[in-house]
């Protein structure tokens, strides 16, 4: 897949059949969009394109708000990578971007820039300038300028309930992770590259990764059975995992912090890029009255981890 920051195409790549959308989560409903574009790519012998935009335009517009991205860049890319996706354009957005009216930024976007053949939206798309643009504002408007649009329209789990991004953030933030993977199709996941710290679970005879949240959404403080995956290239090798979120109240800490206990795994990880997939809520953060009584917890959290695991498969 080639990723381009930029909003033109060269000649080999315009044409394209373009799904657009922020695509937060990659969940069931954003795929039904990028399949659609998908479909029309391989009728007609187009290139399969996404277009979406970095940052998140509610980041731009709401900068005091708290981390709430479910798919930061990288690991968003990554998904549309495995979807099939041809190529992808991660357009920056800012409050100038922003100023563009519903008609330049197809004008200037999509026919000048890119030059379409084909965009598929959401049914609840809108752009351009107070979001002004709709996808039925959207469809007038391309069959004057000679491509095609599908709207997709509102999907549903097999449970009845919408694809949601914010419904997903709300499962997560509620320790509800299994509720999120139902809504996202996979486990939930957060990536990053593997930092130092104080050591404190190497003391406690439990060695953990500490990971940085960066732009992820925050889920509920606690601990968690997960599997853990290290990258190596484009293969990924996972391990059950517990995973711990919280502030290490035993210990006086007042930070946030994500720490992975790699279950049946020896080695050095620092600087390591790592895939942690929440599976289930175990407990809780709590204090605890010394390290023996933290260490019989953290004994009794892995086993339960490890047993949760046991029955479920990493990307499934």
């Amino acid at each position: 897949m080639h990723i381009f920051r930029h909003e033109r195409a060269d000649g080999t790549n315009r044409g394209s059949a373009v799904a657009i959308g922020n695509f937060d989560g990659l969940h069931p409903g954003h795929q039904a969009v990028i399949a659609a574009a998908g479909d029309v790519a391989r009728t007609r012998g187009m290139p399969q394109a996404i277009l979406t935009f970095e940052p998140h335009p509610y980041a731009v517009f709401h900068p005091a708000a708290a981390p709430f991205r479910l798919t930061p860049f990288r690991s968003k890319a990554r998904h549309i990578e495995a979807l099939g996706v041809d190529l992808l354009f991660a357009l920056h957005f800012d409050r100038e971007f922003a100023k563009r009216t519903a008609e330049q930024f197809i004008d200037e976007i999509l026919v000048a820039g890119l030059g379409v053949g084909h965009v598929a939206v959401g049914y609840d798309f809108v752009f351009g300038n107070q979001r002004r643009g709709t996808a039925d504002f959207l469809v007038d408007a391309a069959r004057a300028r000679g491509f095609g649009v599908t709207v997709v329209p509102r999907t549903v789990s097999p449970a009845g309930e919408a694809y949601s991004s914010t419904r997903i953030r709300e499962h997560l933030a509620g320790a509800r992770p299994r509720d999120a993977a139902k809504l996202l199709g996979r486990w939930w996941e957060i990536d990053g590259r593997v930092e130092h710290a104080a050591g404190v679970g190497t003391g406690l005879g439990y060695p953990t990764a500490n990971l940085p949240m960066a732009d992820y959404l925050r889920p509920a403080v606690g601990i968690y059975a997960a599997f853990a995956g290290i990258e190596e290239g484009k293969r990924t090798t996972w391990y059950p995992a517990a995973a711990y979120f919280g502030r290490r109240p035993t210990f006086g800490g007042d930070m946030l912090g994500l720490e992975v206990y790699l279950i049946d795994f020896a080695g050095d990880l620092y600087g390591r890029h790592l895939r942690l997939a929440l599976v289930e809520y175990l407990r809780p953060d709590a204090g605890f009255a010394g390290l023996d009584a933290l260490k019989t917890q953290i004994a009794d959290d892995v086993v339960r981890a490890r047993r949760i695991v046991a029955n479920e498969k990493p990307e499934a």
